[in-house]
């Protein structure tokens, strides 16, 4: 197998979801089905209109992982025009897992927006499951945090972020994206996570669709925040 961030057997470009073939949408859809039990389809569809780059990645051929995500600048509260990592559903194939594969996948689809971020950018993620939202927690401007209620202002901006995922409904108090009253799967996952790492997820109803909205900054949080 290749050693981490080595990606030379893969073959990996990107695309929009309005220009996917059936080859490509069929591929999406089968590391869909393998990352997820119930997977919903109609979910992910959803989600590739929103947002619409996507990096795939192919092996000889056959499926090895897909990211969506987009970078916007949007008008938030008391932020004009700032500029807004969106990231989206990433499937990696079980055999290509560990290998850093989601990161690199979601960062080719993030630069093929087109848009190009200049200063303080707002990175943010709808997360199903802990494991997940790891890597944002390690960033300490991340929301939400265990037992901390967000400030008025972070709840402005969530309810601002949930409005351009074309989220149901959103708790800015929980952080929790709510669904529409079916699931979007269940993240088949074998990953440590502590009862501390569940803390901020326990208002998420996974059987109602629910998620959880991180956002952290990036390099540092604006004056307040």
């Amino acid at each position: 197998m290749a050693d981490a961030r080595d990606y030379s057997d893969l073959e990996i470009h990107t695309t929009t979801a309005d220009s996917l073939t059936d080859g490509e949408r069929a591929a999406i859809y089968s590391l869909f089905d393998v990352s997820y039990r119930q997977a919903n389809r109609a979910y992910l569809e959803k989600s590739l209109a929103r947002l619409q780059s996507i990096a795939i990645a192919t092996r000889d051929g056959a499926p090895a992982g897909f990211a969506v995500g987009t970078m916007r600048v949007l008008d938030l509260p008391r932020l004009p025009q700032q500029a807004v990592l969106m990231a989206g559903i990433c499937c990696i194939g079980p055999q290509f897992r560990r290998r850093r594969l989601f990161s690199e996948l979601e960062r080719r689809a993030i630069a093929a927006s087109g848009v190009l971020a200049s200063g303080r950018v707002l990175s943010c993620g709808r997360m199903a499951h802990p494991a997940s939202f790891r890597l944002m927690t390690a960033n300490p401007s991340h929301v939400p945090k265990p037992g901390v209620t967000p400030t008025q202002w972070q709840q402005d901006v969530g309810n601002a972020i949930a409005e351009a995922y074309g989220v149901h409904g959103f708790d800015p108090r929980t952080f929790v994206c709510i669904g529409a009253g079916q699931p979007i799967g269940y993240p088949i996952m074998d990953v440590d996570v502590t009862p501390g790492e569940w803390e901020v997820f326990r208002e998420v109803d996974r059987d109602r669709g629910d998620s959880l909205l991180g956002m952290a900054w990036m390099p540092e949080p604006p004056d307040g925040w």
